[in-house]
């Protein structure tokens, strides 16, 4: 008898850090909620969840994040207002930011141990189930498919973990979990080996781990033996090099474009790149665009 192969229906996102590479922006509003044009980052991620497929979003959130819990949650006030004034299209946008069928849960990280320990709080949520990790910080404009799509696709041939890499500079190696990669056909590789933020001259690769990852539940056993690593925290990717010597994991090279939002010069190119595609801006966005840079470039 086959094995009954399994599926990806719940999708992790770690929103407790405090972003204070944003401050003071995010004193008081979650990093997370930071707006590209009209949507804040973490619906972006919500809505590539849901694009391949998740069923349960579960944010591991910190005690100054009340602001996403609501932004997911129902306002009638707003609703019967906009459904008074006769903003149809509004209340729509409104509504649907949870597609039906779609379950939001919340867990408290109770203190700032790093990424690692962010995935593991999950767990008891998670139980014993493929699920994906989508860091909102990482947009990723998969143009026709979601990134996360792509990679629900290779998770359910392959069954193993599937993470998301792509090439950086050798001299930014230092910033990123890197892989060494064994490849399998073009864009997939077999991971022998990965290491946290290693120095340019000790990397054993440019492939870098970038904010998407599908993981098997046995991920948990090795976050819950895993000491703390760089920056004292409990990394992930500490505990997927121990998952390495049990069971495979693959390193997707994602198709798309990823804006690193975590930074202030990466949310600005988002800002734009997603300006010039929203419907109702790009034209005269771009006409303001020419404007602009005949002033300021000459």
């Amino acid at each position: 008898m086959s094995k009954l192969k399994k599926i990806v229906r719940k999708a992790v996102f770690p929103v407790a850090g405090l972003g204070t590479r944003f401050l003071p922006a995010t004193k008081a509003s979650p990093k997370e909620m930071l707006p590209i044009v009209d949507k804040p980052l973490i619906q972006y991620a919500a809505e590539e969840a849901v694009a391949a497929g998740i069923e349960q979003l579960i944010f591991v959130t910190s005690g100054s994040k009340r602001a996403i819990e609501d932004h997911f949650d129902k306002n009638p006030e707003l609703e019967d207002q906009l459904e008074r004034l006769g903003k149809y299209d509004l209340l729509a946008l409104t509504k649907n930011v949870v597609p039906s069928g779609v379950s939001c849960i919340y867990v408290r990280q109770p203190e700032a141990l790093g990424l690692g320990h962010a995935v593991l709080c999950a767990k008891p949520v998670v139980g014993d189930e493929p699920f994906a990790v989508i860091l909102a910080d990482d947009l990723i404009d998969g143009k026709e498919t979601p990134c996360l799509s792509q990679m629900v696709d290779i998770y359910e041939k392959q069954q193993c973990s599937v993470i998301a890499v792509e090439e950086v500079a050798r001299s930014e190696t230092n910033k990123y979990g890197i892989i060494s990669p064994e490849a399998l056909y073009e864009g997939l590789s077999r991971i022998a080996s990965i290491v946290e933020k290693p120095s340019p001259e000790k990397a054993p690769s440019n492939l870098a781990v970038v904010g998407r990852y599908i993981l098997n539940p046995r991920i948990f056993h090795h976050l819950e033996n895993t000491k703390r690593g760089a920056g004292g925290e409990i990394q992930l990717t500490d505990g997927i090099a121990a998952l390495l010597n049990e069971e495979q994991a693959l390193a997707y090279q994602f198709q798309g474009i990823r804006y690193d939002c975590g930074s202030k010069l990466g949310y600005l190119m988002a800002t734009v790149e997603y300006a010039l595609q929203h419907p109702n801006l790009r034209e005269a966005f771009k006409d303001y665009l020419t404007k602009a840079a005949r002033i300021h470039l000459g």
